[in-house]
């Protein structure tokens, strides 16, 4: 396996190497006044305040995550018995996800309707009578819905207690409506959203099936990593080709990605979800990237080429599949290590970056240690995604002057479309434009 530091070196280079493409200065992403002005150009310029500001980070809140979206919540399998929870996140608020004694799943805000506390205050666990909050014991049922108020009223006859008109049916946290898509939970505050599968589209339906579809999924480890960024440059970084092979030293020294391989990008919707993927191909030849002298040229070796010994799992070929869900959900296929990543904002300044790895009852034993090999490749200090940790605060920390320039993202021109060309930034522009119609800017 090959040493951290060489794969370390590799992160710290990333942070050295000159930025193609320079931000351009455009007068309309000035901030006079406090307002928020978008560059004339549309989505393929982004202003770099949308994502240094407070108030752009609430109004996110508002109008995405409690917005029309569906929000990526846990696996139906994180909560399968009577009583199951789990905490999660729709943006910043935490959620809680429960399955109640009819098998029915639910999720509510993860905060108690008396103070404001955090009702749950552990990760997962079974609690078929339901939840009590630490703080003054105020209690909800499986839905969620407030059932009881310690010492509602008052102790002994001697006063205190609530209001006679205080009624527990008009207090609680907020629901959210769930739905389940190929064993994901998601939920969506709003009772106007689309459908899950009109919110999803075909396409995606049918790429998140090509991955999850009738198998039974067994979480190989769970890892979280704090990322010093806003949360909307680590889902740039996920939907953008053009830098997976420039920035990542380890796919195209063992080529698991070139941008000469047979592949392409998809956009789909109305812009927010991708999927990028591509199919090995060690038969083709190619110097493009020692001709430009790019950093992702390099003579390392692995001690345990192992790592890399996969078994076929998927009958198109596609040994590389890079899927988003608008606005902050993974799926990951890099050869046979699947994972779900889920985005949780935490500041306009800080992301927090939740790593499910996946494997599936049906795995040989054999493919299990394959899965857990190949593990190596993502999370935290993962050989391929090391550099992602890193990247986004390098880019946070060098707008912090510039909050009226704006970045170029016109690889592959300016529109949205689907390419079979990895050499585009259409998937950005995809995520923009409809980030761009939910905030209404």
């Amino acid at each position: 396996m090959e040493s951290e530091s060489a794969m370390t070196k590799g992160a710290a280079d990333a942070g050295t190497g000159s930025v193609a493409g320079r931000a351009q200065a455009d007068p309309a992403s000035a901030l006079p006044n406090g307002t928020m002005a978008w560059p004339s150009e549309g989505v393929s310029r982004i202003p770099y305040w949308v994502f240094q500001r407070d108030d752009v980070f609430q109004r996110e809140q508002e109008n995405l995550f409690q917005g029309r979206i569906w929000n990526y919540l846990c696996m139906e399998n994180d909560v399968p018995d009577s009583g199951d929870y789990r905490a999660t996140h729709a943006g910043a608020t935490p959620i809680v996800v429960t399955r109640d004694a009819n098998g029915a799943l639910h999720a509510f805000e993860n905060r108690c309707a008396h103070r404001g506390a955090l009702i749950v205050l552990d990760e997962a666990g079974n609690r078929p009578q339901g939840f009590s909050c630490v703080y003054h014991a105020w209690t909800y049922d499986l839905e969620g819905t407030l059932n009881g108020v310690a010492f509602m009223r008052g102790m002994k006859g001697k006063g205190g207690g609530m209001p006679q008109d205080f009624k527990l049916a008009d207090h609680g946290p907020r629901k959210l409506r769930v739905a389940t898509m190929f064993g994901l939970v998601f939920g969506t505050f709003a009772a106007d959203a689309p459908s899950l599968e009109e919110f999803l589209g075909e396409t995606i339906m049918a790429r998140i099936a090509r991955v999850l579809d009738g198998r039974k999924p067994v979480v190989l480890g769970r890892c979280t990593q704090t990322l010093p960024n806003n949360w909307k440059l680590y889902i740039e970084n996920v939907k953008d080709s053009y830098h997976a092979s420039i920035l990542h030293l380890f796919f195209t020294t063992f080529e698991l990605n070139r941008l000469n391989y047979t592949g392409g990008v998809l956009v789909e919707g109305s812009g927010g979800h991708h999927v990028s993927f591509n199919q090995l191909d060690t038969s083709k030849v190619d110097t493009q990237y020692a001709d430009q002298k790019i950093r992702s040229e390099s003579d390392y070796k692995l001690a345990d080429p192992s790592l890399l010994q996969g078994f076929d799992e998927f009958p198109d070929g596609i040994t590389l599949q890079i899927l988003t869900v608008f606005p902050t959900f993974v799926l990951q296929q890099i050869q046979n290590s699947i994972a779900l990543r889920q985005i949780v904002p935490r500041s306009a300044g800080e992301t927090d970056l939740h790593w499910t790895v996946l494997g599936f009852e049906e795995d040989t034993p054999q493919q299990r240690q394959i899965r857990l090999k190949q593990a190596n490749l993502v999370g935290p200090a993962g050989f391929i995604s090391m550099e992602d940790g890193c990247v986004g605060g390098f880019v946070q920390r060098g707008v912090a002057g510039a909050s009226k320039f704006a970045a170029v993202v016109e690889m592959g021109g300016h529109g949205v479309e689907s390419s079979e060309s990895r050499v585009t930034e259409a998937g950005l522009r995809g995520f923009w434009k409809e980030y761009r119609e939910n905030m209404e800017f």
